[in-house]
């Protein structure tokens, strides 16, 4: 089974993630941010990972440094699982839909990481949750994940369902993306012979 798991401890704050891609989508997550919680959730359900993510953070300052470490950690264990990456599809793209909802993502596993996101936000909070660290978290983990990822949301109203249709959209396209291709057998997708 590719896992993996990681620790990673700052003045800010204490995190422990452990990922498995090939798992069911079960999750057991304690961010002490609710909303992050519930969106770390879906992104192991929707993505078939097994997910364990614990973070202690300065909640007493703000919700920036838990959002923003729990992507590092993430993306880092995510990479780590990955191992050399043989076998994998390595691309992957869709239309995910929330309701009136509807974001498309497009991820390549390719080792550069880079990211590309097109959401917006009408409003400032979703809860007690700054819609600004929607992107915080997308550009943490695509960083540390080593990978390149487009998300862009084409149209919603509602934040909670557009902030849903992008953690959605990306564990979907992983799941793709992470999946074993038969016809690749044992080599590296890309023409280099790594990525």
């Amino acid at each position: 089974m590719r896992a993996a798991s990681i620790s990673r401890r700052t003045a800010e704050t204490d995190v422990s993630v452990s990922i498995a891609l090939d798992g069911t989508g079960k999750a057991t997550i304690a961010t002490g941010v609710g909303f992050l919680d519930h969106m770390l959730e879906l992104f192991a359900r929707h993505g078939l990972f097994d997910l364990e993510v614990k973070v202690t953070g300065d909640l007493h300052v703000d919700q920036h440094h838990t959002t923003e470490d729990a992507g590092i950690a993430l993306g880092q264990a995510f990479l780590k699982a990955l191992g050399d990456k043989r076998g994998i599809r390595r691309y992957a793209d869709l239309h995910l839909p929330m309701d009136e909802a509807l974001t498309r993502v497009a991820v390549d596993i390719s080792g550069r990481p880079f990211l590309v996101f097109k959401t917006e936000f009408r409003v400032e909070k979703i809860g007690q949750f700054d819609t600004e660290l929607v992107r915080e978290w997308f550009q943490a983990f695509a960083m540390n994940a080593g990978i390149t990822l487009h998300v862009e949301t084409l149209y919603g109203d509602n934040a909670h369902h557009i902030a849903e249709s992008c953690f959605k959209g990306l564990a979907r396209a992983l799941r793709d993306a992470v999946a074993v291709d038969p016809r690749e057998g044992d080599r590296v997708p890309s023409t280099k012979g790594s990525l």
